[in-house]
């Protein structure tokens, strides 16, 4: 009989903590400032102009209702809900939606995983259509201020937007710690400059500090509530950044992030916009562009260059975002494998997505050239931002109440209000549906259905496999010293179940008529934590007549690499000599089956689009030997083809 014996590895190698630990101290705490408050912090740029287009009056009653809407949604939103709370709804140092997701699933179980995942999937879509917009109007809306200062200027305002972000994207390729330590020193620059410049106009009308009282925002929405729902959809760009603020955890921590807001960003901010507002109380026609005539004219050229280069930092924030968020997604196997490049030796978390960043780049032009104007895409922007948000609410309850535990006295007020603000928001953004808010509901629905049909689909063709497969243990046991003859050597098949006999193996076998004198079965399983320990990495069986089965751990946030995984082996006696050792790997292509012999269940399953679309998908992946590290000249690759 076959043996079954457990090779225990118990590595020395010390498991890796989180990412703060990693790289703490002021490097971390400068190179976040650059990284995570830029998107929130350039909303001052557009926030309050909208709160009065489309010819709302300048008046004292609106004036201080809107920014006592303002400083209320960045107490609640940000500092609460995000600052406070939501970062204590941590993976392992990871936030983010997609972490967010992972913990709901976990504690909530299987019967309820479905909706969970639904919900999380699509709040991760809008959170990549929120990607589009963020560096399109931030960067747009900067820029604009050249027409402040001439009109002459405005011809140029486009093709420099566009400059801009082109060398953006281009710079992403040299990680995000490079990056947003460049930018530390500037952002704070910026945020030292736009709270002087408010606090300057504060003094020239200190009475509008009594916006910081809520009551002025509950007299303007008595005194007219529909219009002040629909303001809402205008005060929220205000708090736009918060989520990806919670994406970027798992670069910085969460305790820089918290003393950058509470200490810098967020008195700035306040500043800011009440410097504004004092500025309308006093001129009510500086509502052109309150942010430039907060400066003399000799400061608006200096300002606009100042927050041009504010506005490319708070592109950074949602990019370095959205790289986080693919990343774990393609582990998770919510996305095709992609390229992924880790540009940090010190800290985990940087890491680069040449596909993604691409993609936005192509996205965030044609965008810009669409809706030429920062005012035409405030119609577009919010809706995928408070979409995320109230998903957020929803998940963050669900880890609370059934994993954390927390009393439901002390959850139900505390949500009900997250989700009474969140809802509210969300409802007046979708007022703006046709003004281009149907823009990211788009790049969000199309991104949800491709991730929904990955994940669906992968789980079908594992079914399909699996029906089909001849296990294991049954498959070594019929092995006699006979048949096949053996070869020397180590031939390593990678396989998704280790219960089952590797197709590849089989079409090896059918070719060669032989087999190496020891075969190796290996599976790369990717847990839900961000990181696996390296003592918890392998787990290898013998199960005779020189067949083993090796098992490979890794976090959704950790980089599979085999060749690294196999040198571990020696720390347990199972050792590798990469000379005489091949990886044979199956290359599948996959075939729509042709309509007459698609089974009804399977249609009802599985609707004939999506399969089209799963396949496209399936047959341009990334190559299996580059995404595991994989030396390509010890790699065999048998092919063949699958119908579904």
């Amino acid at each position: 009989m076959p043996s079954d014996r457990t090779h225990p590895l118990h590595l020395e190698t010390p498991a890796r903590g989180s990412v703060f630990q990693l790289s703490a101290g002021s490097n971390l705490t400068l190179a976040a400032l650059g990284v995570v408050y830029g998107d929130i912090g350039t909303s001052p740029l557009y926030a309050i102009r909208q709160c009065f287009a489309h010819g709302a009056s300048v008046n004292e009653p609106r004036v201080f209702g809107v920014l006592s809407m303002i400083a209320w949604a960045l107490m609640l939103v940000v500092t609460l809900k995000y600052v406070i709370v939501l970062m204590r709804a941590d993976n392992r140092g990871e936030g983010g939606i997609l972490a967010l997701t992972v913990l709901a699933l976990r504690a909530a179980g299987p019967r309820r995983s479905r909706w969970i995942l639904a919900a999380g999937l699509f709040g991760l879509a809008l959170f990549f259509g929120d990607g589009v917009l963020t560096p399109s109007i931030s960067v747009l809306s900067a820029v604009e201020g050249l027409k402040v200062a001439t009109p002459a200027l405005e011809p140029y305002v486009l093709p420099l937007t566009l400059a801009v972000l082109i060398v953006l994207f281009v710079l992403q390729r040299h990680g995000t710690g490079r990056v947003g330590g460049f930018f530390g020193p500037i952002i704070i620059l910026w945020f030292g400059t736009i709270g002087l410049v408010g606090l300057a106009e504060i003094t020239q009308n200190p009475t509008i500090l009594k916006a910081l009282n809520p009551v002025y925002a509950i007299g303007l929405i008595v005194a007219d509530p529909w219009q002040s729902f629909v303001l809402l959809g205008s005060v929220v760009l205000a708090v736009t950044g918060a989520e990806a603020l919670y994406a970027d955890m798992g670069h910085f921590g969460p305790a820089p992030i918290r003393r950058g807001w509470l200490r810098f960003v967020f008195p700035a901010l306040l500043l800011n916009y009440f410097g504004q507002g004092a500025l309308l109380l006093a001129s009510p026609a500086a509502i052109e562009n309150p942010f430039f005539r907060l400066v003399p004219d000799w400061a608006v050229y200096p300002l606009v260059g100042l927050a041009s280069i504010a506005t490319v930092i708070a592109s950074q924030a949602v990019i370095s975002g959205a790289f986080s968020l693919t990343r774990q997604a393609v582990q998770l196997g919510y996305l095709p494998r992609m390229h992924v490049r880790h540009t940090s030796e010190q800290t985990i978390g940087q890491v680069y997505v040449p596909g993604m960043n691409w993609l936005l780049l192509v996205a965030v032009v044609v965008t810009v050239l669409g809706f030429r104007s920062s005012n035409a895409l405030g119609g577009a922007y919010g809706v995928a931002v408070t979409g995320t948000m109230t998903v957020d609410t929803l998940l963050a309850f669900t880890f609370f109440w059934l994993a954390a535990n927390w009393p439901l006295w002390q959850l139900v007020p505390v949500f009900a209000l997250f989700l009474a603000v969140d809802l509210s928001f969300f409802g007046a953004n979708l007022l703006k549906i046709d003004e281009g808010g149907w823009f990211p509901l788009t790049i969000g629905g199309v991104l949800f259905t491709v991730m929904l049909t990955w994940w669906r689909g992968r789980r079908l063709l594992a079914e399909l496999r699996a029906r089909d497969a001849l296990p294991l243990r049954e498959f070594v046991e019929r092995l006699t010293p006979e048949r096949p003859g053996r070869v020397p050597g180590t031939a390593i098949f990678m396989s998704r179940d280790l219960n089952r006999v590797p197709v590849a193996l089989l079409h090896a076998l059918k070719h060669y008529k032989v087999l190496h004198e020891r075969v190796v079965v290996m599976q790369v399983d990717t847990q839900d934590v961000p990181h696996v320990p390296d003592e918890q990495r392998l787990e290898i069986r013998e199960l005779g007549k020189g067949f083993f089965t090796i098992r490979v751990r890794y976090g959704f946030m950790d980089e599979p690499n085999v060749l690294r995984a196999l040198a571990q082996c020696r720390v347990g006696g199972f050792r590798f000599n990469l000379m005489e050792t091949s990886f044979i790997i199956g290359r599948e292509k996959l075939r729509l089956r042709p309509r007459v012999l698609r089974p009804r269940v399977r249609r009802a399953r599985f609707w004939r689009w999506r399969d089209v679309l799963f396949i496209l998908m399936s047959n341009n992946t990334l190559d299996a030997t580059e995404f595991f590290r994989i030396p390509p000249n010890r790699v065999i690759e048998v092919g063949g083809q699958v119908e579904i």
